[in-house]
């Protein structure tokens, strides 16, 4: 029988250590051990498909993707905000140029013409059937007429560029109230004529008709068009205020943001220079160039914007609010002036009227009678070396000093202030006359035609006209400055879409040949 041969067993020693049985004397298994000792194994990893998202892919590809679509969503911040700024300096140069910054200086001129409506029909009344005058009957029913069609014409025009329930109603009220006043002036003039008078005072009842007429000017029309005024002007100021803070906060988001959208393309080109051994990236490169040309074009055209803005609101309507107000405000004065001829019982009151009215044009601390203020203003303007820019006056032609700047303003300025010097000088001998009794030599000194040569109410015309070519000067610098705002952002609606196209296309193009090399 053959004999079954064992496994040949390794002698213990030789390169093998033994095993222990369990329970034997090398104590217990490891998994008894961990069971009585109460530590518990750690979980084993997911499988890689269930991995957690990760912030930062771990693919070169995914990188790519990730770093060029946060240069996209810049790009695109970037072109929105610019977007958004460009509108704001839009409807800012709309509202000032052409909307209700124009509305404002209608209603301005209303106020002028409403004004010289009743200094004329004055005129008209105090001159009566004198021929020998510096102004005939004729000649201010004709300034009547061409004012009330203009006044006519401006609230017109104000009702249309009315916007709102109040400032409607306010255009209707006041032409209702023209159409009244036109009708006690025409029953005043149609009374002086039936009763015809040397140049002075009319009968009393075309006194008590022109009373109730200019009662209706002072009282009823002309704080109605100054309402209008006050209206859109604090439109203009409130849509000033907002859009030029708009602009200013959309320069300082498209800083930001193209420099982040720079920094994001230098970055995206950087890595791609490491990963893929590429010095240069010619697409990304042209897109970071077409980037910082656009940052800095529209930083310099919303800097140009802000500019315009300030320019149109400050050298424009702000001056031409208060210049045209300083020149209804003198017209008004000018009338008054006439009035205080045409009827003695108002006298008194005629003269303090005038003489706050003056104050209000220019004022003097030291002015508080119509003689001390003539006192002082022949004293302060008479001033062989004036500079109004360092003597500052107050009043609505103390304000003209700070627009010096303007070309051709501070001589026109000048002129104006010595003009005024001599409108009130006249003022204060026609006034002395009439104290003396003498009332047609008075007449005479208003009017013109004296033997003297004496005309306040010429003297007030020189005035006036100066006045008119210092509005003039702003009413340039406005239109020039709201033009200049709508040439600034004259294409932008179009530039921003195609230059983001380009760009996004540029980005892609320069990135999908190297993410290709992974396919």
């Amino acid at each position: 029988m053959t004999a079954v041969q064992q496994p040949h067993a390794r002698p213990q020693g030789q390169g093998q250590a033994p095993v222990p049985a369990p329970g034997a004397g090398g104590g217990p298994p490891a998994q008894a051990r961990r069971r009585r000792s109460g530590v518990r194994r750690p979980p084993s990893p997911q499988p890689s498909g269930r991995s957690r998202f990760r912030l930062v892919p771990r693919t070169v590809a995914g990188r790519v993707r990730a770093l060029t679509s946060v240069t996209v969503l810049s790009l695109a911040g970037l072109l929105a905000v610019t977007a958004i700024a460009v509108g704001n300096a839009r409807d800012g140069v709309r509202v000032i140029g052409h909307d209700a910054g124009p509305q404002v200086v209608a209603t301005g001129n209303l106020y002028f013409h409403l004004t010289n409506m009743d200094a004329q029909l004055a005129n008209a009344l105090l001159i009566g059937d004198t021929r020998n005058l510096g102004m005939r009957r004729e000649q201010a029913l004709q300034g009547f007429d061409q004012s009330r069609e203009a006044a006519g014409d401006a609230l017109l025009r104000a009702a249309k560029l009315a916007d709102e329930p109040t400032e409607e109603r306010t255009a209707r009220e006041s032409l209702n109230a023209l159409a009244r006043y036109e009708r006690l002036a025409g029953q005043a003039l149609l009374l002086d004529q039936r009763a015809p008078h040397e140049a002075g005072p009319p009968q009393q009842e075309v006194i008590g008709i022109y009373r109730q007429a200019t009662d209706l000017m002072k009282l009823d029309l002309l704080p109605k068009a100054y309402n209008l005024t006050l209206d859109n002007g604090t439109l203009v100021r409130k849509t000033y205020e907002s859009e030029r803070s708009a602009v200013q906060a959309g320069q300082v988001w498209v800083l930001v943001l193209g420099l982040l959208t720079l920094a994001l393309l230098l970055a995206l080109q950087f890595f791609l220079f490491v990963r893929f051994r590429r010095l240069l990236n010619p697409a990304l490169a042209v897109s970071t160039a077409v980037v910082l040309v656009l940052v800095g074009a529209s930083t310099v055209m919303l800097l140009g914007q802000e500019r315009h803005l300030r320019t149109a609101k400050s050298d424009g309507f702000d001056s031409l609010l208060a210049l045209s107000r300083a020149r209804a405000i003198s017209t008004s004065a000018n009338a008054d002036e006439t009035r205080y001829l045409v009827d003695p019982g108002r006298a008194d009151t005629y003269e303090q009227v005038y003489l706050s009215k003056s104050q209000t044009v220019l004022y003097r601390a030291d002015g508080n009678n119509l003689t001390r203020y003539n006192q002082a203003i022949q004293r302060d303007l008479g001033k062989p070396g004036l500079d109004p820019a360092r003597d500052r006056f107050l009043g609505f032609l103390g304000r003209e000093a700070d627009y010096g700047d303007l070309p051709g303003q501070p001589e026109v300025y000048t002129e104006v202030l010595r003009n005024y010097r001599a409108f009130q000088q006249s003022d204060s001998r026609v006034r002395a006359l009439a104290r003396a009794g003498q009332t047609g030599n008075a007449v005479q000194a208003r009017l013109g035609g004296g033997s003297g040569g004496l005309s306040s109410d010429r003297d007030f015309r020189t005035y006036d006209q100066s006045l008119t070519k210092l509005i003039k000067i702003h009413d340039d610098a406005f239109n020039e400055a709201v033009r200049k705002g709508d040439a600034g952002t004259r294409g932008w609606n179009v530039v921003l879409p195609v230059v983001g196209l380009v760009l996004v296309g540029l980005i892609l193009g320069g990135v999908r040949p190297r993410l290709a090399e992974y396919r």
